[in-house]
């Protein structure tokens, strides 16, 4: 920086999700300015040419470390079982340079689509110890100028009970993970998972980001164990899937929303994966995957939405684009367009526990610009021309050119 130039940028000539339309000044990774504004002397500007401005967008869950394996196995059942057995044959073959380069490609996409925070879900196990939570780890801090990644420890239960189980949820921890994770309500003694997992983050000082009742059984429910740990523990906590939840009675649904409001426990739904994986086969086949949203918010819950899985045997779509699961979150869990934006955008990262950022002054410097006439047009069409910044930087720009002939 010389004197004479500030450390502004302008963006000029955007329109906000409200319609209107305003210049936005970034400096020291956050917003100065929004409104009619003048270039400072020297100041450069970006000229968004009628783009629409939103806050970046965050990914709460996704699973890095199995990205684009869809062509490695077959799910042959369709299912969340399947999909385990189908993954379970790609682990031969798992190496930290493969992992690394199907990781960073999915990172890239998730970058040029707008977003700017992304936690990962990382297996690790009996099968694969913690290579993938060290491969991970590494790629944090190597993207760290231009995504913030946080790596979750999503750890299996492996021979040897509680105390096995303990010991690899600290050596993932030493290995670079940030969060404590898994899969309690799977393993043969939920109870004593979920209480290891708990016992671990407390002892390390880690957040709790667990997958917790991915079924659409209602007998499968450790979301009440989950919010009384969080409160007794006091430490962050995250619930993903939640899919029983939603075929619980309304009463009871309400009873158990309010108890995880009442502890502070922030909810990632996932529709794409779980629409696929649930409600296949069973007396409860027709009933789809998805958390009762609605019933989670009136009760005061944050809730967010991520992708999950991209191209792999729990998902074989997936593009890395927050605005797939947006669509999702409209056409089949009924959520108003402005509510799923925020689902994948402000709501997903205060459940990460970031500030707030976009187009307001004060706020973080993540921003997306895309070329679409409104929040409603963004999420139907996701249009691929974006323009990306994380704290007041363009990290990444896509520009589209086309002709038809009508």
């Amino acid at each position: 920086m010389t004197p004479d130039r500030p450390a502004t940028e302008l963006l000029r000539g955007g329109y906000l999700a409200d319609g209107g339309k305003a210049d936005v000044r970034v400096g020291d990774g956050v917003v100065q300015a929004v409104g009619a504004l003048t270039p400072l002397p020297g100041e450069p500007v970006v000229e968004l040419d009628g783009r629409l401005l939103l806050p970046a967008f965050a990914e709460p869950h996704i699973h890095l470390d199995k990205a684009f394996t869809a062509d490695r196995t077959v799910n042959r059942a369709g299912d969340l079982a399947g999909a385990m057995d189908g993954y379970s044959s790609v682990f031969a073959d798992l190496r930290p340079g493969d992992i690394r380069a199907r990781a960073l490609s999915a990172l890239r996409r998730f970058v040029a689509a707008g977003t700017t925070v992304v936690r990962c879900q990382t297996g690790c196990g009996p099968l694969s110890g913690v290579i993938a939570v060290e491969v991970l780890a590494a790629l944090r801090d190597d993207v760290a100028g231009v995504v913030r990644l946080e790596v979750v420890a999503h750890a299996a239960v492996p021979e040897g009970g509680a105390a096995a189980h303990r010991a690899l949820l600290r050596r993932a921890v030493d290995a670079g993970a940030d969060l404590i994770g898994g899969n309690p309500c799977i393993e043969a003694d939920p109870a004593q998972a979920l209480a290891t997992c708990f016992e671990v983050a407390a002892e390390r000082g880690c957040g709790v980001d667990l997958h917790v009742d991915e079924s659409t059984d209602p007998s499968v429910l450790t979301l009440p164990e989950v919010a009384r740990h969080a409160r007794e523990q006091e430490v962050p906590v995250t619930a993903a899937h939640c899919v029983s939840l939603g075929s619980l009675p309304a009463g009871r649904a309400r009873e158990v929303a309010g108890q995880v409001a009442a502890a502070g426990v922030g909810v990632v739904a996932l529709p794409s994966t779980n629409l696929y994986l649930q409600g296949r086969s069973g007396a409860r086949r027709g009933v789809r995957g998805l958390t009762a949203i609605d019933v989670l918010r009136t009760a005061g819950v944050t809730v967010a939405a991520g992708s999950d899985n991209v191209q792999d045997p729990f998902n074989p779509m997936g593009r890395c684009d927050p605005l797939e699961t947006a669509s999702l979150l409209v056409t089949a869990g009924h959520q108003p367009v402005s509510v799923a934006a925020a689902m994948v955008g402000p709501r997903a990262r205060a459940l990460l526990g970031l500030p707030p950022a976009g187009p307001v002054p004060g706020a973080v410097a993540d921003l997306v610009a895309l070329r679409a006439d409104g929040p409603g047009d963004a999420v139907a069409r996701a249009p691929n021309d974006r323009i990306v910044w994380r704290h007041g930087r363009v990290v990444a720009r896509t520009e589209v050119a086309g002709e038809v002939a009508l």
